[in-house]
């Protein structure tokens, strides 16, 4: 992230990260520490054998934890599988009892297996169970504060558009990432009443481990090889893809009492691209 002075809007509140150990996840909790918050960041840290990418791994993990605190804020760190309501539940009491309080959750963690044949029930199980395992997780400690707060799920403009090929893996993805949309409105509505809001964000493209890596490439090819063309993912503004800060940038509005009012929303992130499809 860039240098730049930091308002410390979040000063004294803690933030949950899910796949925090690289790409999105970890701006996500750079910026929020930036900006004052301490951070619970979990993530798995294994090898998801559907998923034909490296995943993170501890080293990541532990890359993240120095970069938080070399911003001054504390961090609590466990490696947990989203997947594994137990697990998650165990990683968030880690940190609750080290930071004493959950003001704001970004729901992060996720796949993008695409071509892979056997990828749609671990991308389901990722991207869609493992943010409504989240949610759940933090709800009574959130509700029982008193003091409201934010969630933020982690979609896609998959999550808005009816993009991909037809693969499992990518189909799956396209699911995953439209059912945080129902997933973020229900509790939007269930929680609104407890002052804690809950959103959305939509990127486009982002240049992180998940699409930059030799097998998206592979993938695009493939299907171009298959036939003849590939579908229009270019932006209506003049960028190829996003920095994981640009989205950083938005949740971390999205999160402070500048967004107080927002609540049940889907928020692009993507230069345009959703307005052009």
């Amino acid at each position: 992230m860039t240098d730049r002075p930091s308002s410390k809007a979040l000063r004294g509140k803690v933030a949950l990260i899910t796949g925090a150990a690289r790409g999105q996840g970890r701006a996500h909790a750079l910026r929020l520490a930036a900006d004052g918050a301490d951070i619970i960041a979990v993530d798995f840290c294994e090898q998801i054998a559907s998923v034909p990418y490296p995943l993170a791994d501890p080293d990541d993990l532990a890359a993240t934890v120095k970069l938080v605190e070399d911003t001054g804020a504390r961090i609590v760190a466990r490696q947990a599988d989203v997947r594994d309501q137990d697990a998650l539940a165990t990683a968030l009491q880690a940190g609750l009892d080290e930071l004493g309080r959950l003001d704001i959750v970004v729901a992060n963690a996720g796949i993008a297996p695409m071509a892979a044949a056997d990828g749609w029930r671990d991308v389901i199980d990722v991207n869609l169970t493992g943010a409504y395992h989240t949610i759940e997780a933090v709800i009574p400690t959130m509700i029982e504060q008193g003091d409201g707060g934010s969630i933020v799920l982690i979609s896609s403009a998959a999550g808005l558009a009816g993009i991909g090929s037809h693969d499992s893996g990518a189909i799956g993805y396209t699911a995953s990432k439209h059912g945080l949309v129902g997933l973020m409105r229900v509790y939007a509505n269930l929680l609104a009443q407890h002052s804690i809001r809950v959103n959305s964000v939509h990127p486009v493209g982002v240049d992180t481990p998940m699409i930059n890596n030799d097998y998206i490439r592979g993938w695009l090819a493939q299907l171009v090889a298959q036939t003849g063309s590939v579908p229009d993912m270019s932006n209506a503004l003049p960028v190829a893809v996003l920095e994981p800060e640009d989205v950083a940038n938005a949740v971390a509005w999205l999160v402070s009492d500048a967004a107080r009012y927002l609540t049940g929303i889907t928020l692009p992130i993507d230069a345009g691209f959703l307005n052009k499809v």
